[in-house]
């Protein structure tokens, strides 16, 4: 676990007392993934780590095969409560064109890649679909 006091001597009196102030940036935050065998798993996060990362760092199966770059729908992702789906900033426009290829596409869809973890949705719980489609936006280019 790291602790502040292990930083006292690296920085100036004023800045570590500014740390203790701003002791949100050091907030551990969970999500939960279901896979598609029902399985659950649940992580510790940072603030900012988004659903792709976490789900292959802790290999989750979830492909990403686009790298992360919102080109195809590989790292779909169903959250389970509207209430926090509805605290997830909104998709742009490149996301719901991905998100139009996904097997399963719900009303709480989103793209793993897409989905910051914030304080705000602690306690994310998302599903794996069944399926994926790699179907990329370059495969449809000209």
């Amino acid at each position: 676990m790291f602790h502040l006091e292990h930083i006292k001597g690296c920085i100036s009196r004023d800045a570590y007392q500014g740390m203790h102030i701003d002791r949100f940036l050091f907030i551990r935050l969970h999500v939960t993934f279901v896979d598609k065998e029902g399985d659950e798993h649940t992580f510790e996060v940072a603030k900012g780590d988004n659903l792709l990362d976490i789900a292959q760092a802790n290999d989750v199966e979830m492909e990403g095969a686009c790298g992360g770059s919102c080109a195809c729908s590989t790292c779909h992702v169903i959250v389970e409560d509207q209430d926090v789906y509805d605290k997830i900033p909104e998709p742009d426009d490149d996301e719901n064109d991905m998100l139009d290829l996904a097997f399963g596409l719900t009303e709480t869809s989103r793209l793993g890649c897409q989905v910051h973890m914030t304080p705000e949705i602690d306690g994310l719980r998302v599903k794996l679909p069944n399926m994926t489609r790699n179907m990329q936006a370059s495969d449809f280019s000209k």
